[in-house]
């Protein structure tokens, strides 16, 4: 039976990309605090920025779930081939 082997994030990247994530959206968050225009202007980009963000992680998990879901099926058909490739005797006599 062959084994996929599926590439695991080490620590040190899952530390990077935290970071990075959060110095991302405390420099949007600090640029639009700071910006010089009317309060209703500032509250109507942090409110797209809040936007963006909750959109790009129900991205992320749209695209997780339909790369887990392609995974586990093209698994199941790769064990039932083995398992008929396993099965069939081409010298059994009809």
């Amino acid at each position: 039976m062959t084994k996929t082997i599926q590439p695991r994030h080490t620590g040190a990247f899952y530390i990077q990309s935290v970071l990075s994530f959060c110095v991302s959206v405390s420099a949007v968050a600090i640029g639009v605090a700071y910006l010089p225009v009317e309060a209703w202007v500032r509250a109507f980009l942090g409110i797209g920025v809040l936007y963006v963000v909750t959109s790009a992680f129900t991205l992320a998990k749209c695209v997780r779930d339909r790369q887990e879901l392609t995974d586990v099926t093209s698994r199941v058909d790769r064990a039932r081939l083995e398992k008929l490739l396993t099965e069939h005797d081409p010298f059994k006599p009809v």
